[in-house]
């Protein structure tokens, strides 16, 4: 009866999902693990998230909003993100020796999961990287912070994005995960079967990379 007080409380406070979920995560395993009273895990309600479809950008509005990208810096690495798939840790992560131009490859260490990968680096994704190399020559890292040898903040990106997205008119919101997602849809649309952009966003399950096949264009407006 605690426990149930406790959920009904976090749901009229209108706790968001990614509060709830870990609550109740951190009761099943109290009773699961630590006090090894499986009744109690049974009587505990566990709602399913709701499904909400992935934002997915237009080309034309990926343009505009590269366009309105008036630094460099944040340019390169939120192209990097877009033409390679990247999560907003896996782009800020990126070390110089990371990249092979020759391979034309970029190569990602410890991505979610613990799980290295390889991703492409297109031509015209090395055209900016190297205008970038040129005006500001990185050493360690690619996207380095204030202090050289640390790494750019995560928190810094959105920001940027948000700056871009307004100077662009693009209505959509602009993230790193939304350009993720709409790498995904366009590389979908573009004949890529499922499985290989399964292999380039580092999805562990196929079930989690099928659902672009519900925003994709080509599949939407496939039946006649």
């Amino acid at each position: 009866e605690d426990i149930r007080a406790y959920q009904v409380a976090l749901v009229e406070r209108r706790v968001s999902w990614s509060v709830f979920n870990p609550s109740v995560c951190a009761l099943r395993f109290l009773y699961r693990t630590t006090l090894g009273q499986d009744w109690a895990v049974q009587h505990l309600p566990f709602p399913r998230q709701a499904k909400k479809l992935p934002v997915v950008l237009s080309l034309t509005e990926v343009s505009r909003f590269f366009e309105a990208l008036t630094r460099l810096k944040y340019r390169a690495l939120l192209m990097t993100a877009y033409a390679a798939g990247l999560r907003i840790s896996e782009v800020t992560a990126l070390r110089v020796p990371d990249l092979d131009s020759h391979r034309r490859v970029i190569h990602i260490r410890q991505g979610k999961g613990r799980k290295d990968r390889y991703v492409m680096l297109s031509p015209r994704l090395l055209t900016v990287l190297r205008e970038y190399w040129r005006a500001v020559p990185p050493t360690g890292w690619l996207f380095p912070g204030h202090h050289p040898d640390r790494p750019l903040s995560a928190s810094a990106v959105p920001r940027a994005c948000q700056a871009a997205r307004r100077a662009s008119g693009v209505g959509k919101t602009v993230t790193v995960r939304a350009l993720r997602h709409s790498f995904a849809t366009h590389r979908l649309e573009a004949g890529t079967d499922v499985r290989t952009i399964q292999v380039l966003l580092g999805h562990r399950s196929l079930q989690t990379t099928a659902r672009y096949t519900h925003v994709s264009a080509r599949t939407v407006c496939a039946t006649p």
